[in-house]
């Protein structure tokens, strides 16, 4: 595999147990590291999705901006956990917002390479797609849950 440090960690990680070698090593060629700092937005709801990340150090907050008020802050990434599934579902925009809660280092994935190679070969996209499928699902109970719990008028049962 070309980096030999984020062969080893794609291989050590859950979310890419079961993939072959080959596929990991392509995985792993799509990859590339990048840093956010304390505050800093990494993407905005509505802009072009084309990545997922695994957050390597550090914390991520996914929020929902609000039409008035504070922004909803939905869950928090932390450490070895999987940010992003727009990427792979058209219209391929963002659906929310995130935001450095620390200083974080994270593993880019290139989606447009790995969607491409989804068409290419289905029996990769089915599996990688039940793994986001996964995702979606926490992410979207989150996001349920949190709204819920902020919107609930005083006194409603």
């Amino acid at each position: 595999m070309s980096n030999p440090l984020t062969a080893e960690y794609l291989t050590a990680h859950e979310f890419f147990s079961g993939f072959s070698d080959e596929v990991l090593k392509f995985l792993c060629e799509c990859s590339s590291t990048c840093e956010i700092k304390k505050g800093q937005i990494l993407f905005r709801q509505g802009e072009n999705a084309d990545k997922f990340y695994v957050v390597r150090s550090g914390r991520i907050v996914i929020q929902m901006p609000a039409i008035m008020g504070p922004t909803l802050e939905i869950q928090t990434l932390d450490k070895d956990q999987v940010l992003g599934w727009s990427w792979l579902i058209s219209p391929y925009q963002w659906n929310f917002q995130t935001k450095a809660e620390e200083d974080s280092e994270l593993l880019q994935f290139d989606g447009a390479a790995i969607l491409a190679r989804c068409e290419q070969e289905p029996k990769f996209g089915y599996e990688l797609l039940k793994k986001f499928a996964a995702l979606m699902s926490v992410g979207l109970n989150a996001a349920r849950q949190k709204m819920m719990d902020e919107w609930n008028p005083a006194g409603f049962a």
